[in-house]
């Protein structure tokens, strides 16, 4: 079987890792008035709690075990301890009520602040990181990571300081109450602590086994829903149950075994409570029996030993989450740490009144070591012309688009606009002045007004002018609520041809020096095909264009057009001139021809043109 997904624990992060936690510490620095506060409260909750002992000792050793007193004098001192137990218990209440609060708001409010600084340093990387990330594991980043690292917060700073400090201050009253009977208390502790160390190992293990097959199931989900549609074309429903059968069947598997190690772990605990309660009791009564002991102090002793045991318990659970915490930060860490390869330099110019000429010079580019995607290419475009630039699928046709607008960049050449070099130029301005129509147009869940303003604060009657001049109103006319109308997941579906218009009024409204077209027409409909013709026309006026197609139909309108194959141009020239040499281009209109003869395509009378 196929092994989906990838495991989330690479990293287990540590504990004793001080530049970890000093980071972690510095997303917390505005919040640290907050985080006093709650240490602050610590205290007083821990010195309630241990009081209430005392008081129960109090009650026997003065009022209760004693018969010299007036009943009325032992009832009386009775109802004053009894009042100061309840006072404590209800200050205990409400200071853990407070200290949540502020625990849960430091530690949302420190969330919120990761993860908006972990999307915006995705935002900003370069394709290239994308290629080797999956969408998975950085929605897993902003989601899963950072709700463990909230556990720093709520589960770990301060309350393991309550569990530390309770245990502390335990050990310090009992000694301080007797020695010899905290002694023998004590016999317990190395057996719980090696107890505790030895389950903490093991949950961690399982822990994260159960993470991993986790992150398998997480993954093969998304994928299979993705796919539904292929897969119940080709009647792989059978196939995918049984894969998902196995993936939880391990899952459970792996849960089965973290429940067996609680079930261990939680009744042997409590064994040797019960162990040292027994024990207690023989010592203690002996010591009772010889006037050495009070009945108060023994009872007082029981409830210190179960509150000892309480933390050393929750202690031995909160490890692996402080583990798993860990691990989120460091990933979280790490990814915050990455750096675009595409950067602006320094002082990044901007052009305001590009005229829109294009040169690729010398332009080589491979993604890995061993594969050249472009080889030395060169060719320009100057302002208002139209070039056609074709080949099969993998010339390198697209590779040049993510160039210009420098989603990677070359490893050696220039791409030069108006005679400045592109690195020069600052990203933003780039992108204003290169616009791209790609073949899968990207819907925001907004109106298509929308969706067709984006950044470019277009107003309204701007753009029903651009529809209007283009034809493209008679698209946007038949919808429910024109331009009004919800569109994207959730609101109304477009068809591939209806988004195709969509994305040519995008870039009207932008009004580029440059545009790309880049399979823009290659699936278009014969309703919108006639409305897309007026958009064409007007969207190639005055600019610079660089058309990238498969169909020979869709360069028509090119003054000059380049052939590519394999990475390198081939030929280059006007239709005739390249039909003439009977070369590689040549054979591609053949090829397009035939195909649209056997297929009977609309477009088979616009192949006949270029002939």
């Amino acid at each position: 079987m196929r092994d989906y997904g990838y495991s989330e624990e690479g990293h287990q992060g540590s504990l004793s890792d001080f530049g970890l936690w000093k980071r972690v510490l510095r997303f917390s620095a505005p919040y640290k008035a907050g985080l006093i506060a709650a240490v602050f409260i610590s205290f007083i909750i821990t010195a309630s709690t241990l009081t209430l002992p005392h008081l129960v000792q109090t009650a026997i050793d003065s009022y209760i075990t004693v018969e010299h007193l007036e009943r009325a004098l032992r009832m009386a001192g009775l109802s004053h301890i009894a009042l100061q137990y309840g006072l404590l218990v209800v200050a205990v209440f409400f200071a853990t009520f407070i200290q949540i609060l502020i625990l849960e708001w430091v530690g949302q409010s420190v969330m919120h602040t990761v993860r908006q600084r972990l999307f915006t340093t995705i935002l900003n990387l370069d394709l290239t990181f994308f290629n080797s990330n999956p969408t998975g594991r950085l929605v897993t980043r902003l989601t899963n990571d950072i709700q463990n690292m909230n556990e720093m917060f709520t589960s770990v700073i301060v309350t393991l300081f309550n569990d530390l400090l309770r245990l502390a201050g335990i050990l310090l009253l009992l000694f301080y109450m007797n020695p010899r009977l905290a002694g023998v208390m004590t016999l317990f502790m190395p057996v719980a602590l090696v107890i505790t160390i030895i389950f903490a190992k093991f949950a961690r293990e399982r822990f994260r086994e159960i993470r991993t097959k986790l992150a398998k199931i997480n993954s093969y989900l998304s994928e299979t829903l993705a796919g539904i549609s292929i897969l119940q074309i080709f009647n792989r429903q059978a196939e995918c149950k049984e894969t998902f059968e196995s993936l939880t069947g391990e899952y459970l598997q792996k849960t089965l075994k973290q429940i067996k190690l609680f079930g261990t772990f939680m009744p042997l605990t409590e064994f040797l409570s019960s162990a040292a309660v027994a024990l207690i009791l023989w010592y203690g009564g002996g010591e009772i029996l010889q006037k050495r002991l009070t009945l108060g102090e023994l009872v007082a002793f029981i409830s210190y030993m179960r509150l000892f045991f309480q933390p050393l318990r929750e202690l031995s659970q909160k490890y692996s989450v402080v583990q798993s915490a860990m691990a989120s930060a460091e990933r979280i860490f790490q990814l915050l740490d990455k750096k675009s390869a595409i950067q602006e330099t320094p002082l990044a110019t901007e052009l305001h009144n590009p005229e829109g000429r294009l040169d690729f010079q010398n332009i080589h580019f491979s993604y890995t070591p061993d594969s050249q995607i472009l080889s030395d290419v060169s060719f320009s475009l100057e302002p208002g012309q139209t070039v056609a630039l074709v080949g099969t699928t993998g010339s390198g046709k697209t590779t040049l688009v993510n160039l210009l607008l420098r989603f990677y960049e070359p490893q050696h050449g220039n791409i030069l606009i108006d005679g400045h070099n592109i690195k020069d130029l600052s990203l933003k301005n780039l992108r204003q002045v290169v616009g791209v129509i790609l073949q899968d147009v990207f819907l925001l869940q907004d109106t298509l007004l929308a969706n067709i303003v984006m950044e470019t604060g277009c107003n309204r009657q701007k753009v029903e002018e651009i529809l209007k001049q283009t034809g493209i109103d008679r698209f946007t006319n038949k919808l429910p609520q024109g331009l009004d109308t919800l569109i994207g997941e959730g609101g109304m579906t477009l068809s591939t041809g209806e988004k195709q218009l969509l994305a040519f009024a995008r870039v009207l409204c932008r009004d580029p020096a440059i545009l790309i077209l880049d399979e823009a027409t290659a699936a278009i409909d014969t309703e919108s095909e006639n409305i897309l013709e007026t958009a064409i026309a007007d969207s190639f006026k005055n600019r610079t264009s660089l058309v990238i197609a498969h169909r020979l139909s869709t360069i028509r309108r090119a003054n000059h057009i380049v052939v590519m194959r394999q990475g390198k141009i081939v030929e280059s020239g006007t239709h005739d001139e390249l039909l003439a040499q009977n070369g590689h281009y040549a054979l591609l209109v053949a090829m397009d021809l035939e195909n649209d003869q056997s297929t009977n395509d609309v477009t088979a009378p616009a192949v006949e043109t270029l002939r």
